[in-house]
Parts: C-alpha cells; structure tokens; sequence
C-alpha cells in the first residue's frame, strides 16, 4: 500500500491522561432511503472479548509508549484519506461531512463510551464521535491475523513494515464507517429497535450494523484508490483475509466454543468478506444496505 508523501489528518492525538477529545455532532441526513445504523462496535473486540464499552468518563490513560513513528503518521494518513473520501461522498449527497478524532493510547483508556483496555482493540465511541487506537493495534494484527508487517521486502529498507498495512487501514476505515453511520443519523432508530425485540433479533441488528461498516470501508478503498492510486498487488487480498479472519464463526471455532449463529454480533467471515467486496467493487454508499427489511 502506497501511503507515504500524503498529508495526515490533524485529528490524531495521543492520550495523555488529561481529558478526551470531543467530537460535535450534525444533522443526519439518509440517503436513497436507506436504514442507517449507528452504535459502534469494535471489529477486533472478538479477537478478544467479544464485547463493546459503554457507560462514560474521562481520559486517564499514560502517553503511548509502543507505537512507532511509522506507525502514528500511517494512521495520520489514513485518516487523512478517510477525511478525503467522505467529505467527497456527503458533499455529493448536499451535506457537509464532520470529521472524527483518534485517539492513540497505551494500556488502558476511558472514553463517552466507558473505560476500555488494549483488550477491547480498536473501536468507535459515538457519545464523542472518536475513533480509539491502542498502540499495539499493529501488533495484534501481525499475530492474530497472521499479517506479517515486519518484513522488509525486495525494495529494500523503505518497504520494511509495509506488508500487512492495507490490511490495518481495512479496519481502521471500518470504525470511520461507524461514524459514518453516526452522521447519518438513525441511531435512535435503531436502538428504540434493539429495545423491542429479542436477544437474537438484537445480534442481527449488530450483525447488519458491522457488515455495513464493513461495505462502507470498501467503499472507502475504491473512491480512495481511484483518487490517489494507493493500492498494490496483494493488498486487496490482505484485507479480504483480515475481513474473513475476524468472522463470528471463525472466531467462535478458534476459540473452541460452539458456533451459534443467535450469537453473532459481527457476522460470519464469508458476510464480511462479501460485504466489504461489494464496496469496494461498486464505490457506491447505495450498495451498502444491509438493513433492507430488517427493520
């Protein structure tokens, strides 16, 4: 993945332990009459617990200590792309795209959507509208998923690290599809939905929230790859393999446990992986409507 010589965003910070950053919130607007969902879950959190965060409070985590150089100005540019693409894509909708922060932090931070730890991977916070990083997100990737992103590849030094990095953009333009689905506006829907049916019909809801983040990340590569030419042999296939390696079922085997498709909030690996194929495939916000009569 080409990524060096472009701007990065100047919403990434590093939590310091001295409070959070606050995103503002816009109108929602829908598009082509679609449903919208909009709680953001983590599409990591399975590797590990399987959970989201709730509940609320301040920053109080220590500065980050295990990123590296490379890797804070890799998620400065990919979140500069993402800025890119959706301003691009709203102001075509004759609306106005309002940015989210990331926040980078070590161990352990607290965010509008509760306290969370490296445990609990990358995820999206609606309540402040930021994306939140741990640092060995890029090591978690490069172990769980099989990614290797240490390597250093034919082109000498200035390739080392660069195997697996599409890979880590996948997702993290996953969680700005989350806040995509915030902007839109149909988180009230949603959840007034989740409060009147079962547990069950409650995972679907989730389930058809993370493919359509998904979708929307393919979205994001196929508008981005035909603004800057940013993509390189392989690097679709990388996040087709990180998309199908953090399906429920994949996951429900790995760990030993039973698979229960009740029991999915993030769908099985071949849904994810067919999801964020049609994004990428059809550039189209439209093609992303998973909730079609769910609701």
């Amino acid at each position: 993945m080409k990524w060096q010589g472009r701007r990065g965003s100047s919403n990434v910070r590093s939590s310091t332990g001295g409070g959070k950053m606050i995103g503002g919130g816009i109108g929602g607007i829908i598009i082509a009459g679609i449903l919208w969902l909009v709680f953001g879950v983590n599409p990591m959190t399975a590797l590990q617990t399987g959970q989201a965060v709730t509940g609320g409070g301040k920053s109080t985590s220590t500065a980050p200590t295990t990123n590296t150089d490379r890797d804070t100005q890799f998620v400065k540019v990919v979140l500069a792309d993402t800025e890119e693409v959706w301003h691009q894509i709203f102001n075509e909708a004759g609306s106005t795209y309002k940015e989210p922060s990331l926040i980078l932090f070590n161990g352990q931070v607290s965010s509008a959507c509760g306290s969370a730890s490296s445990a609990t991977g990358p995820f999206y916070c609606p309540g402040d509208q930021t994306i939140y990083l741990d640092t060995s997100f890029f090591v978690e990737m490069r172990q769980n998923l099989g990614i290797s992103g240490d390597q250093q590849g034919s082109g000498g030094e200035e390739n080392q690290g660069k195997a697996g990095d599409f890979a880590q953009a996948y997702v993290i333009s996953h969680e700005v599809g989350h806040h995509v689905q915030t902007l839109l506006g149909i988180s009230q829907q949603v959840n007034e939905a989740r409060q009147q049916v079962t547990q069950a019909e409650s995972n679907k809801l989730s389930v058809l929230q993370e493919l359509q983040a998904d979708c929307f990340a393919g979205v994001w590569a196929q508008r981005n790859q035909q603004r800057v030419q940013f993509l390189e042999a392989g690097d679709i296939d990388e996040a087709v393999n990180a998309a199908g390696q953090i399906g429920d079922d994949r996951l429900a085997k790995a760990s030993g446990g039973a698979v229960v498709p009740d029991n999915f909030t993030h769908g099985t690996s071949q849904q994810r992986v067919e999801w964020f194929t049609r994004g990428l495939e059809s550039g189209s916000v439209q093609s992303c409507d998973t909730f079609s009569g769910a609701l």
